[in-house]
């Protein structure tokens, strides 16, 4: 039986959030001792919970974990004990075994010291039939640009179930890249103020971002779901490299890559797998859906297209376009996924539909509906934006004309690996969600295929980090989605202008994909400026008008 929680027992895990303006400098960091960052939960299934936090003792330090089904720990029982090991940056672990199904748990974690962790609240899955379950889906969080007020605000709420993460946790820029010097919001510190690159770079950096008070309280209240985008490597990263990869001055990629899927792993509560086995993963949420988890960066994604590349020293760009459009574009060897992670995916969806399960939902890291450039982009560059942004609205609108994307980066890139995807689904007749993140911006799209529906996209925006508007400045957001939406067939609904988080809330009938908007993420609020929701009927794969 789900146990209700209320308000007043959220309460009794303390507040957070409305204090703490600044972070802690790398030398504060540094020196803490004890419980230094919160705990958290994660990866849960109908029996089990991954518990996460971090203790510095003088070395390996021992902790007791404790569980109970109140907050006051009436009648808690010894989950186990875990070692906050030096080696793994004093990070503590464990997955706790056999608890009841679709219950909400409360845990902590004590040093043998008498020191007690703050208390945590999580809970496992449903085994069987269910009515409701909500999921936050937050994606795209850069410190300096602002306050993570969405965090803050969906820890208030109480009412979701799960919190998904679809990358791009933190940033590796260094400190005045992105955002500048001059767009940084004051007392957003990050360290270390160089771009993260070696193995105590990316523990620096997460320490940073997980001092902050508003992301430790949302792992603090939620169990979350998380896999990485590109910034938690480095910028548009693939199998083979990232844009912002110089191997001349900052190594060999594997290397880095090692590094930081081993830093993740340490700080986010997420399972400690080998290097090479299997990153993707599915959860069952009752008879309700099954989440499919994928990863679609550094396990098979081959390097993303540049059309500026494409048209350097040619004197037909349009000619050279269309070659490239004609020939690279629609190469069905280029992947996201990866052969092994494509045939997994669609053994998953057969699994998940002959089990009768009655949503099929995809976490992702890209936006996977088309987006061409609208002609009107001309027109949205100001005369004195930097000749690099004319060139690149003026061959992106180009490009559009002829039928190529805005972003090569996104599946976009990859149309022929985008259709064997949406082709499992249609096969599966799977009742097919996708949520996705990176761009920053929202996005609802009916997904086709083969001149047939298969499924619809929740696209989330951003936590802090700037989208469309941030390039179109003096120009009505309103209009740029508006403009957009008109140029794309596949575009139900989009918004350009704004920050927060995204809900979705499945039944057995529909499902719900609201959109929060903060009202600002330059001062500390959970005050919302507007919401938006899109619906899709179960055996519809299509929005409602």
């Amino acid at each position: 039986m789900n146990m209700k929680i209320d308000r007043r027992q959220l309460m009794a895990l303390g507040s957070f959030g409305l204090g703490a303006l600044s972070l802690p400098a790398a030398a504060a960091i540094s020196n803490a001792k004890g419980f230094t960052h919160g705990v958290a939960s994660g990866e849960p299934s109908s029996d089990s919970v991954l518990l996460w936090t971090r203790f510095v003792g003088g070395n390996d330090a021992k902790l007791t974990v404790e569980i109970a089904d109140n907050s006051n720990f009436t009648g808690a029982k010894v989950a186990g004990e875990v070692i906050a090991a030096a080696r793994r940056d004093h990070i503590a672990k464990i997955t706790v075994q056999g608890l009841g199904a679709n219950k909400w748990y409360f845990y902590r974690f004590i040093a043998a010291d008498g020191t007690i962790s703050s208390i945590g609240r999580t809970r496992t899955l449903p085994d069987s039939d269910i009515g409701k379950f909500s999921i936050g889906v937050f994606g795209c969080s850069n410190l300096p640009f602002g306050y993570f007020n969405a965090y803050a605000h969906a820890a208030q709420r109480g009412d979701l179930d799960l919190i998904i993460h679809t990358g791009d946790y933190l940033y590796e820029y260094a400190v005045g890249t992105y955002p500048s010097a001059k767009a940084a919001l004051e007392g957003r510190h990050i360290d270390p103020a160089h771009e993260m690159v070696q193995l105590a770079d990316y523990r620096l950096r997460y320490a940073a971002y997980r001092s902050d008070p508003d992301l430790q309280r949302i792992h603090q209240v939620y169990p979350m779901i998380a896999m990485w985008d590109d910034h938690e490597f480095a910028n548009d990263a693939y199998i083979g490299g990232a844009e912002n990869h110089s191997p001349k001055s900052e190594g060999d990629w594997e290397a880095r890559k090692r590094i930081a899927e081993q830093v993740y792993r340490e700080w986010m509560p997420v399972s400690d797998k080998l290097y090479g086995s299997p990153r993707w993963s599915e959860y069952q949420i009752g008879d309700l859906a099954t989440l499919i988890m994928t990863e679609s960066r550094i396990t098979g994604r081959d390097k993303p297209a540049n059309l500026a590349a494409v048209v350097a020293g040619q004197g037909d760009i349009t000619a050279a376009l269309q070659t490239f459009r004609d020939t690279e574009w629609q190469d069905p060897a280029r992947s996201m996924l990866g052969a092994e992670q494509e045939r997994w995916f669609a053994d998953a969806m057969r699994r998940s539909k002959a089990a009768g399960t009655k949503w099929q939902v995809w976490g992702q890291q890209c936006v996977m509906g088309e987006l061409r450039l609208p002609q009107a982009a001309k027109n949205w560059v100001s005369d004195d934006a930097p000749a690099i942004a004319k060139a690149r609205v003026g061959v992106g609108a180009l490009a559009a004309e002829i039928g190529l994307p805005l972003n090569f980066d996104a599946w976009d890139g990859y149309p022929q690996a985008r259709s064997r995807l949406l082709a499992a689904a249609q096969t599966a007749d799977a009742d097919l969600i996708v949520l996705s993140g990176d761009s920053h911006n929202g996005w609802a799209f009916d997904l086709a295929n083969d001149n047939a529906q298969a499924g619809v996209e929740f696209g989330g925006h951003s936590v802090t980090s700037p989208g469309f508007e941030a390039y179109t400045v003096g120009v009505d957001p309103v209009t740029v989605a508006k403009e957009v939406v008109a140029t794309n067939d596949q575009l139900h609904w989009a918004d350009t202008g704004n920050r927060g988080y995204m809900t979705v809330a499945l039944t057995p009938e529909k499902a719900v994909s609201t959109w929060h908007f903060l009202d600002t993420i330059r001062q500390k609020s959970t005050a919302l400026k507007s919401e938006e929701s899109q619906t899709v009927l179960r055996g519809a794969n299509r929005l409602l008008a």
